[in-house]
């Protein structure tokens, strides 16, 4: 059956999008209401997330990613100017 005009739009009414939620850290970052800092890893005054640990894990992963593009053929290095003309 066909739905009308008024149904659709009161259906939809409820569609709008709402803003992000967003308080200040204790180090004064912004970050998401109810979510760890992830600048710090605190969350409610305390350290739940290692962030040191996760950057050295993603440092490592990034670099094992470009050794396996580079050892397939895939990888598109970006060759700097080494022997660039000095001025």
């Amino acid at each position: 059956m066909r739905r009308n005009h008024s149904q659709t739009a009161q259906r939809r009414s409820h569609h709008a999008l709402s803003n992000v939620r967003v308080s200040r850290c204790d180090c004064g970052e912004l970050r998401v209401s109810h979510r760890a800092c992830p600048n710090c890893g605190k969350y409610n005054g305390r350290v739940v997330i290692d962030v040191v640990a996760r950057g050295k894990r993603d440092a490592r992963r990034a670099k094992r990613r470009q050794t396996e593009l580079r050892e397939s053929g895939q990888a598109t290095e970006k060759k700097e100017k080494e022997t660039a003309p000095a001025k």
